[in-house]
């Protein structure tokens, strides 16, 4: 047996190498040395062929998904490090820019009726096209031939409901009064641009030469004095040979025997008073809007009289708008209070949650309101209402990601400067914006 030649004096080597010459190597050694020969042998041959599925996913060069990714992480990375090199270039000329565009918020107009079908309803819908085929085949005329159930569009009017705290209002003396308030209403008239007095009669829709009456029955009363109110039908009403539809102008009635086809009208407890303009003409429609307004100016304490009065739906949301608008202030003051809040949960360290960084984002968001609407108003862009909605909707998706900015600040390196953590904040927030789980689907929803 061979000793190692460490334990061997330097006299004994030759024998010791010629006796391990002699020896036979043990059989148990050599599938030990076969398996240490075969790892290297592997090391020098050829690697084994891929799969066809490693060879597509390691290989193939048309599989890249970073087409997108890749340039625009890199654009903006070279922008961060603009951003973090020159900080007061990038606080300053937004703050100028927006104190430029703002100036453009002059243009915005005041006391301008909204039409409202122009901004809900999109451009050549089946409606509209329906709506036209409906006007060439059932014609109307406001100055000659007026007909409610002819119009296809909007119309303006007034009604005036008056109740009777009486048993019944078909007496003389309470028609006296209700006719006494028509009178009033039929005498007014509004100012024009030049001063001109725009008249009732002047804007009212006709029939046959007339002003459509308010009331048939009080009408027909008012024609002739010595009415019998006691034999009035209802709901058509034969007066001179002449029907009457009164069921959508007399209500709270009580019923006695049935004549023919109808019933004898014993009580009535209200009458609708119903003041129609015209609509057809640019003109006459802006006068008749100018008449209606100065209505509801002289009649703004109507209800203390105990008449209510019904005006066109764009005043009213044009007068909820003005109520609305006080609570904006309180809704953009709670909205940044909660975005603090929410930073100062996450962590209780003043220094590492960033307030004032998620305080600028808040501001930089109404620096993109006040730029854009500044700009669009200089292009002369025409501002609608429905545009008011957005102010809140830029501001949700600026705090959004100013969150997302936020959080890629925090990962970053704290032994890095400012200019290498501005580089992979912007990097990073380049394509996770835009794809948030929040930006995303309210861009879709838009």
């Amino acid at each position: 047996m061979s000793l190692p030649p460490c334990k061997v004096a330097p006299e004994a080597w030759p024998e010791a190498e010629a006796q391990a010459e002699q020896e036979p190597p043990a059989e148990e050694l050599e599938p030990r040395s076969e398996l240490r020969r075969q790892p290297e042998a592997g090391l020098g041959s050829e690697p084994l062929p891929a799969s066809k599925h490693q060879s597509e996913q390691f290989f193939d060069p048309r599989c890249h998904t970073d087409c997108l990714e890749g340039p625009l992480s890199c654009l903006f990375r070279r922008l961060g490090c603009e951003v973090g090199a020159h900080p007061w270039i990038f606080l300053l000329v937004p703050m100028v820019l927006t104190a430029a565009l703002g100036t453009g918020l002059i243009y915005l107009p005041k006391d301008v009726e909204e039409n409202l079908e122009e901004q809900y309803t999109p451009i050549g819908s089946p409606a509209k096209a329906e709506r036209h085929f409906v006007q060439e085949r059932f014609t109307a005329n406001d100055s000659h031939r007026f007909s409610i159930s002819r119009k296809s569009t909007e119309v303006n009017f007034t009604c005036i409901l008056a109740v009777s705290n009486t048993t019944s209002l078909l007496e003389p003396a309470i028609l006296s009064e209700v006719s006494k308030v028509d009178d009033v209403i039929q005498d007014l008239y509004a100012m024009g641009e030049n001063g001109t007095q725009i008249h009732y009669n002047q804007v009212c829709a006709k029939h046959q030469g007339l002003c459509v009456p308010s009331n048939p029955l009080l009408y027909a009363w008012q024609m002739n004095r010595d009415l019998d109110l006691r034999n009035v039908t209802f709901p058509i009403y034969n007066h001179t040979c002449q029907p009457i539809y009164l069921a959508g102008t007399i209500g709270g009635t009580f019923l006695g025997e049935t004549m023919g086809m109808n019933q004898l009208l014993l009580e009535a407890k209200a009458v609708r008073l119903l003041y129609y303009l015209k609509t057809e003409d640019g003109e006459d429609n802006e006068h008749g809007k100018k008449w209606l307004t100065h209505f509801l100016n002289q009649f703004s304490n109507i209800e203390k009289s105990g008449l209510l009065y019904i005006n066109f739906y764009t005043m009213e949301l044009e007068a909820t708008l003005m109520t609305v608008i006080p609570l904006v202030h309180l809704c953009g003051s709670h909205h940044h209070k909660f975005h603090d809040f929410s930073l100062q949960m996450y962590r209780c360290d003043c220094v590492r949650n960033k307030m004032w960084a998620a305080t600028l984002g808040v501001i930089s968001a109404a620096l993109a309101v006040v730029s854009g609407f500044g700009l669009m108003l200089y292009m002369g862009v025409p501002f609608v209402i429905i545009v008011a909605n957005s102010p809140f909707l830029i501001l949700g998706f600026g705090v959004d990601d100013m969150f997302i900015m936020i959080s890629a600040w925090q990962e970053t390196s704290l032994m890095g400067n400012i200019k290498q953590r501005l580089s992979s904040v912007y990097s990073k927030v380049a394509v996770q914006s835009p794809l948030s789980p929040t930006s995303w689907p309210s861009i879709q929803g838009l």
